[in-house]
């Protein structure tokens, strides 16, 4: 008996670590949310669009900061909307992680 609930509870916590964590090997642009929010702008590829979203893969984001990232995702700026409340806060940390990797490239 012992076995099966501490087998159980394992199993449930593994359930629920892994629906909530992002895929690590995810890029910028295969991310769900990306696709969703994010590319109608700033493009499928995150280069940015012609008078839309600028690039996410360029001089300018790759010397912004992640507080700086995430601060224009969370609030806005100029015309882009503010995700506060759209977005989870690991959601948006996703986001800012994977701009950083899609810079080093």
């Amino acid at each position: 008996m012992k076995v099966t609930i501490v087998a159980f509870c394992y199993f449930f916590g593994l359930a629920v670590a892994l629906a909530q964590t992002p895929a690590s090997n995810d890029t910028l642009t295969e991310n769900e949310v990306y696709k969703k929010e994010c590319a109608h702008c700033h493009g499928k590829t995150a280069e940015g669009r012609h008078f839309a979203g600028p690039s996410l893969v360029s001089e300018k984001a790759a010397a912004a900061s992640d507080d700086d990232l995430r601060n224009i995702i969370t609030n806005g700026k100029g015309h882009m909307p503010k995700f506060t409340g759209k977005l989870t806060a690991e959601e948006i940390d996703t986001l800012v992680k994977q701009i950083r990797a899609a810079n080093k490239r």
